[in-house]
């Protein structure tokens, strides 16, 4: 950016700034030299005008009605020569660009008004590729969040390239995605000013002491939905065009053909089981194309009681799709979700809200490569409650003795229960939900779904084949620590990414 101030530190000028200093950094957009009493018809704002002082009027009075014609059109700086007409810059000149702000610059005899146009005309240039260039990275930035977290990765990045609030909006007033505030009553009313757009391609309307920038999301014809970016004043020419930019990126994903979709959750439960089978490394591209860092760190989640597993599936990717990157595939009668670490609490909890009951467990933090060590961890926490949602740090003890223990350790562990093992009655279950419930038989009868009697006498045939005294804390948490060493063991036999459905 080129102003009277930098114009000033070029030696090779010998301008010196004599008046209205205050507005010495305001930005030129261009040098005019011009000698007109008025050359205000001819003035766009921004000029550097440059005058040999020929029209500038004869006295002091009608110099400063000449500064102050230039301030009213907007005029950047005044430059007056004092080595063709005039040997000094008058003192009412001087009077005036102190008064309105209009700063001047005195030239030497030495400096042609080209010399000056010269260097005025080249930071410009600059000041345009610099500003092309920054839209095309800006462009490359929103281009690559669109493929690490779909919408929400493009709007987020819309957001912090504008420092703006963006919302996107669909037809049917659910929204797509936000960036740039967490609030939600601010999110809820831009989304419902889509309503000032909706016979109009794009329009740009106040929003207290904001502007609010709202434009179409269209694929072919039909419009999917609205953008909605609030910024703190009008938007520039680059961030219009980044706006448009991400329109069409968004309008795009909301266009994506159903077998293409179909064809990405296929290729997703694929990685997803590959990663949870511990069977091979998985690519890193494709790691990479769900929008996973192949070395970064996840949270694995296991849900259960969601009903049919693939009808649950379908449900719940459109919500994850929202919120970012994510895997997920339907395992046996349970639904496996594998989320970056960063904010995967919230966006499982986010998730659940509003679902009835899920039973459940998320692991803790794992590397990628040990997806494996999660899902145990999440199937842990899942069977330690019924109709809640664990996460296995909340286990306390008992994750901590389960952690890193091998199958042969996690065997000594569960042989207490061995002689359980292989009842018709399956009494291992039986004492799961009894330990689950605190010893209370009405609950624990009505979670296995037999009568209490029934569960009554199960009990007696569990204490004749233990031999344990079940209403003794240390009984129950030895019990209790066997039967998780039991559940991660089943787990480590059945392949863990198999798909039964």
């Amino acid at each position: 950016m080129i102003t009277a101030r930098s114009l000033c530190q070029d030696e090779n000028l010998g301008l010196t700034l004599v008046a209205g200093a205050q507005a010495a950094d305001r930005p030129i957009a261009w040098a005019h030299a011009i000698e007109l009493a008025d050359p205000t018809p001819y003035l766009a704002g921004g000029e550097l005008v440059m005058t040999t002082g020929i029209n500038i009027g004869a006295d002091a009075a009608a110099q400063a009605d000449y500064v102050a014609r230039l301030a009213a059109a907007g005029t950047a700086a005044l430059a007056v020569d004092t080595g063709t007409t005039l040997t000094a810059v008058p003192a009412g000149v001087l009077a005036a660009g102190d008064e309105h702000g209009v700063p001047v610059l005195r030239v030497p005899a030495s400096t042609p008004f080209i010399a000056i146009a010269r260097v005025v005309i080249d930071a410009v240039k600059a000041d345009q590729l610099e500003s092309v260039q920054r839209v095309v990275d800006q462009q490359e930035v929103l281009a690559r969040a669109t493929l690490r977290g779909g919408i929400p990765g493009v709007v987020g990045a819309l957001a912090e390239c504008l420092s703006a609030v963006v919302v996107a909006v669909s037809t049917d007033g659910r929204d797509l995605a936000a960036g740039g505030t967490a609030d939600p009553q601010l999110i809820s009313a831009l989304s419902e000013a889509v309503g000032q757009a909706r016979n109009r391609g794009a329009a740009v309307i106040p929003d207290g002491d904001a502007l609010l920038t709202i434009q179409r999301l269209r694929a072919a014809q039909a419009v999917r939905g609205y953008l909605v970016v609030r910024s703190a004043g009008p938007l520039s020419d680059s961030g219009r065009l980044l706006v448009s930019h991400a329109v069409s990126l968004i309008s795009i994903a909301l266009e994506k053909p159903a077998r293409v979709q179909d064809a990405e959750q296929r290729l997703r439960s694929a990685v997803t089981r590959e990663l949870l089978g511990g069977r091979g490394a998985v690519d890193d591209g494709l790691l990479r194309y769900f929008g996973f860092t192949p070395d970064g760190d996840v949270v694995v989640s296991v849900l259960h009681g969601i009903g049919p597993v693939l009808a649950a599936e379908e449900e719940l990717s459109r919500p994850l799709a929202d919120t970012g990157p994510y895997l997920m595939a339907a395992t046996g009668t349970e639904i496996v979700i594998v989320l970056p670490a960063d904010g995967s609490r919230a966006r499982i909890r986010t998730l659940l809200r509003g679902r009835g009951a899920p039973g459940g467990g998320s692991s803790r933090v794992v590397p990628m490569a040990d997806v494996g060590t999660g899902l145990e961890q999440a199937r842990v926490a899942a069977h330690s409650s019924v109709g809640e949602f664990t996460e296995y740090a909340d286990l306390g003890p008992l994750a901590a003795v389960l952690d890193g223990r091998t199958s042969r350790e996690l065997r000594f562990l569960a042989a207490v229960l061995d002689p359980l093992a292989g009842n018709d009655e399956d009494l291992i279950a039986t004492l799961a939900a009894f330990l689950r419930h605190n010893g209370q038989m009405e609950a624990a009868a009505a979670e296995l779904r037999v009568h209490r009697h029934t569960l009554r006498n199960r009990m007696r045939r569990i204490h004749q084949l233990l031999g344990d005294d079940l209403t003794s804390a240390d009984s129950r948490a030895q019990l209790w620590l066997a039967l998780r060493a039991f559940q991660l063991l089943e787990n480590r036999r059945a392949p863990a990414g198999r798909c039964d459905s």
